[in-house]
């Protein structure tokens, strides 16, 4: 969504800076682009079921984070380098943050993806550092609260230098995607990043193809197949500006 607009593993570490004004206390010590073909391979259509979710979630953390202490190398050869930190909420005890930070780095660093494009690099950073964004991985409720809509607790955001990973759906996924979480994550995170770096969401271009990274593929694919990257065939790729009026799910 645009802007309004496991357990033990990670060091506490305070980041005010980026946190306290979002109204979360931090833990205390301790254009358009030319369309390549579509993929060979179809991907999974879309299914009725929900899938069912891969770890347990608490509705309501803490409002205080964990933050990953490690230090990455930059990723990307050219372009502006920008710093995030990775965080996750305290109470959802089934995921090591330190873990997570490796997942958002993975993402973050693959060619596939926003650095590969020559504009962007990115350099995922510990609690010591400055940072421009930080990757905060929280439950539905402070979901709600820091992305400004309490009423959503399904979706995921960004809110200025916060981008907001919902973990109802870091579990769970939706079922459009057919049941593969791991491309789903890689795309939520891809989409919840480009909104940092300055993108605005998107449409399907067409029947049948890639849709765009910024398309709302949470809510809906509307004839594109899931697509979890901004570049598709070492292409930059992107579809007519714009966005659909899905209807939220009011629950998992």
């Amino acid at each position: 969504m645009v802007v309004v607009g496991v357990a033990a593993g990670g060091a506490y570490a305070a980041h005010p800076d980026l946190l306290i004004a979002a109204g979360v206390r931090p833990a205390g010590p301790p254009s358009a682009h030319p369309r390549p073909s579509p993929p060979a391979t179809p991907a999974p259509g879309p299914t009725t079921r929900r899938p069912e979710p891969t770890l347990s979630y608490p509705s309501r953390g803490t409002g205080r984070f964990r933050t990953a202490t490690a230090r990455g190398a930059v990723a990307g050869r050219t372009g502006q380098l920008l710093r995030y930190r990775v965080a996750v909420e305290e109470g959802i005890d089934t995921v090591d943050v330190e873990r997570f930070g490796r997942e958002v780095a993975a993402v973050l660093a693959d060619p596939r993806g926003w650095t590969g494009g020559g504009r962007w690099r990115l350099q995922r950073v510990g609690p010591e550092t400055r940072a421009d964004f930080t990757v905060l991985l929280t439950t539905p409720q402070t979901r709600g609260r820091l992305c400004a809509d309490p009423t959503d607790r399904y979706t995921s955001c960004r809110n200025g230098d916060q981008v907001v990973i919902n973990v109802a759906r870091w579990a769970r996924g939706v079922p459009q995607f057919g049941g593969d979480l791991a491309r789903y994550r890689q795309y939520l995170l891809n989409h919840e990043v480009g909104h940092r770096l300055g993108h605005d969401h998107e449409r399907c271009p067409g029947v049948g193809d890639p849709a765009p990274v910024m398309q709302q593929q949470t809510l809906g694919l509307h004839g594109c197949t899931p697509n979890a990257w901004p570049r598709v065939g070492d292409t930059s790729y992107a579809g007519p500006p714009g966005q659909y009026d899905d209807p939220v799910p009011d629950t998992d």
